[in-house]
């Protein structure tokens, strides 16, 4: 049976209530960093060993780095003359003729056990699913890359049969774009793919040739009737023994609404449940229905949307830009260093649809769900947090449960060093194994950690936390306003 999901939280309460008193601050001096910047649309990342990252993402644009701050170009934009798909226009011919286009959507690249890697490539006409999802092979990560044709389609005429051997139905088959690969624990290989239209599907592939086990679309694991899900992508953590699939719900327009969100499975192909306990088979939309918000919205653990920490008096960064539409995320394990990061692009307040590449450490609570660092990440690693160098004033953001371009703004509370949470709401908080955080307001108790961030448009390092409550699948974070110590 379906449970029903309740928005409101008491966090609801306290962002309407109003804020705690804060001091006057003094300005600090400022700490500079520099990044250099990319703009890749749906960044996949592929790890080229040497600690050499590249992330793939659509329109063939393809970046590298070796620290996940600094990005430079290996491609941008669909042209005969790139060494990543060389003579890019004949190569891939069929695949524009099928869809309709002249550029690529998101692809994933991989190292199958034939040692070359493998780039899963889709197009897509955009205004419907007319679609196909093919293959390319190469020996070298950055290419070049050899086609190896179409391996599905979608989209199809009444004329001729779907990859079902049966009509094509928009609102229960899938749009074949969006796939993301990867290896389970047993060395069987999989892909997870779809967009809109019948929603997210699971298909196995040959470990060696890529190639599908099996014809047809495979496995529906949740979605349907047009609902805005997509983007998929599974890591597996073995601390907690879960494959975890995060979903882009809503639209990637910087007014679309765009966010992450997560649900976990035991096994690769489901049955996923967000943190709620709900099955994700359960989520679509009503028959007949088409981009419908509010059902998708009950579903999945969101773990971050549109926000803006608010610039407060003696900072600086008074002209502090918000986040909007995060999306289409890819994950990635640090073996050397432990850490796991999440890799997405995202636009920005009053910047129309430019987008940029953003990498955020992420870390998994107590309770066993992911849990986003609030800033992108400048080399910052865990270190032991007390009550004591913790307490003070913060930027707390809620990101709720909606699919909405509103921006989820910062209210401010207060953490006491006798474990009390103070300002428009009262509550308890305390940390417990040097990072673990336990934030109680009201009768909701959120599980994360906490630790030292650079405050990119404040020029300081600050304390920063990120917790969810699992019941509600809400996620919040804390920025501190006092700068401390790197």
């Amino acid at each position: 049976m379906k449970k029903k999901i309740y928005f409101y939280s008491c966090l609801s309460v306290l962002l309407l209530s109003g804020c705690a008193k804060q001091p006057k601050l003094k300005a600090d001096p400022a700490v500079e960093k520099t990044f250099a910047e990319v703009s890749v649309h749906d960044p996949s990342i592929v790890d080229a060993g040497n600690g050499s990252y590249y992330i793939f993402g659509s329109h063939l644009a393809v970046a590298k780095t070796d620290d996940l701050m600094n990005w430079t170009y290996v491609n941008q934009g669909v042209k005969n003359e790139n060494k990543v798909i060389p003579n890019v226009l004949s190569q891939m011919k069929e695949a524009f003729e099928w869809s309709h286009s002249n550029t690529f959507w998101a692809p994933d690249v991989i190292r199958l056990k034939d040692g070359k890697y493998h780039m899963y490539y889709c197009n897509c006409e955009g205004s419907s699913p007319l679609s196909c999802l093919g293959m390319a092979v190469s020996d070298s990560v950055e290419g070049p890359y050899q086609n190896e044709g179409i391996l599905l389609k979608s989209g199809m005429p009444a004329s001729q049969p779907s990859e079902n051997g049966k009509l094509y139905q928009s609102a229960d088959d899938p749009n074949v774009v969006d796939p993301a690969v990867f290896f389970d624990q047993e060395e069987r290989l999989w892909m997870i793919y779809g967009s809109y239209s019948g929603g997210i599907f699971a298909k196995e592939l040959d470990p060696v040739t890529g190639l599908f086990l099996e014809p047809g679309y495979g496995k529906k694991l949740l979605g349907g009737n047009h609902l805005r899900i997509e983007a998929p992508y599974v890591i597996y953590n073995p601390d907690t023994a879960y494959y975890y699939l995060f979903l882009s719900f809503g639209g990637l327009d910087s007014d679309g609404g765009y966010n992450i969100r997560v649900c976990r499975s035991k096994t690769p192909d489901g049955p996923y449940e967000d943190s709620m306990g709900q099955d994700m088979a359960e989520c679509k939309g009503p028959a007949g229905s088409t981009f419908s918000d509010t059902s998708a919205a009950l579903y999945g653990t969101k773990l971050m949307g549109c926000y803006k920490f608010l610039h407060m008096e003696g900072e600086d960064g008074e002209n502090r830009k918000g986040y909007l539409s995060p999306g289409h995320n890819s994950c990635l394990y640090q073996e050397s260093t432990g850490k796991y990061f999440l890799i997405y692009h995202t636009r920005f307040e009053g910047s129309g649809e430019e987008h940029q590449v953003r990498v955020h450490q992420m870390f998994f609570n107590e309770d066993g769900w992911p849990v986003v660092a609030p800033y992108r990440y400048t080399g910052e690693t865990l270190e032991n947090a007390t009550m004591q160098d913790c307490a003070g004033n913060y930027k707390l953001i809620s990101h709720g449960r909606d699919i909405s371009p509103t921006m989820q703004e910062s209210v401010s509370i207060e953490l006491s060093k006798d474990g009390k949470v103070s300002g428009g709401q009262t509550g308890t908080w305390a940390i417990k194994d040097e990072n673990s955080l336990d934030l109680s307001i009201g009768e909701a108790t959120y599980h994360g950690t906490i630790l030292k961030q650079w405050d990119e448009d404040g020029k300081k390092y600050v304390w920063a936390f990120t917790a969810l409550q699992k019941e509600t699948g809400i996620a919040i974070w804390g920025s501190g306003t006092n700068a401390i110590a790197e």
